[in-house]
């Protein structure tokens, strides 16, 4: 009687463990969060860029004077040929494309070097330019986009183009579809370039203190790669030994056809 009532109990015990790990929830982000309804986030880093190499800037420098600062932004005349006709659209202003050296050529005030410096910054340096000769100007840079390279467990794995400076693992795990029901949550691998060095980390989405990372806000180029988690392994491993016993199979079942082959022309003769 008592060997059976110890069975029972470890046969209770087994079940109840396995369907904890069964019914374990493990595709939330932000688990550690708990049921709580209300809270502050740990706080992110700068999410201000720093311009690199080939970068295309926008720059506009305007003052209460137009013709003051005309002569201070490039502008481009579009042409373009329709039905043998020329048309002229009206001029616009030019973008910059920064050089590998880390600079741009603007009207007038010649070579600026803006690699490493946030727009705000390279505003500040055009506007203390311009203004030895033009009163209070005032100056816009943007960064004309980027690209973000998102792969593995995503539903939609591709490059993505950012038009923003603010852009977050968030913005591109969204971007791409959101990660599938295979990706590992707790290991998202985050990989740039800095200083002409590759640099990694690696960030837990199912805890909140992914906002306090430095790479929680992504930059010009990053790659963003989730790792497929162990059950997407297990079966892989499985589909891939279930392939080679098939292989296996298929040869030997094309082995023994051969010779069936030839043992019946072998009779027939």
């Amino acid at each position: 009687m008592n060997i059976k009532n110890l069975t029972i109990l470890a046969l209770t015990l087994l079940l109840l463990t396995g369907c904890k790990t069964a019914t374990e929830n493990t595709l939330s982000y932000f688990r550690n969060l708990g049921d709580s309804t209300s809270g502050v986030m740990p706080q992110g880093g700068d999410f201000e860029i720093k311009i690199v190499p080939e970068d295309e800037l926008s720059i506009v420098v305007s003052s209460s004077v137009p013709e003051a600062t005309a002569m201070f932004n490039q502008l481009q005349t579009n042409v373009a040929r329709r039905d043998e006709v020329v048309t002229q659209s009206s001029p616009r202003l030019q973008s910059y494309i920064v050089n590998k050296d880390g600079d741009i050529v603007m009207p007038v005030i010649g070579k600026i070097n803006v690699a490493g410096k946030t727009t705000r910054e390279i505003e500040q340096m055009i506007a203390t330019r311009v203004s030895q000769t033009v009163k209070d100007p005032f100056v816009r840079v943007e960064l004309l986009g980027f690209y973000v390279n998102v792969l593995g467990e995503v539903k939609e794995p591709h490059r993505v183009h950012v038009s923003g400076q603010r852009f977050t693992l968030l913005d591109a795990i969204s971007a791409a579809g959101d990660l599938t029901e295979y990706g590992e949550r707790s290991n998202i691998l985050v990989i740039r370039e800095e200083d002409g060095k590759k640099t990694y980390n690696r960030l837990d989405l199912s805890s909140s203190s992914v906002f306090a990372s430095p790479y929680f806000y992504l930059q010009q180029n990053d790659v963003v790669y989730v790792e497929p988690n162990q059950i997407r392994i297990d079966n892989s491993k499985y589909n891939q030994n279930n392939a080679y016993k098939l292989t296996v199979i298929s040869t030997v079942v094309s082995a023994a056809s051969v010779i069936a082959s030839l043992v019946i022309a072998l009779t027939v003769k």
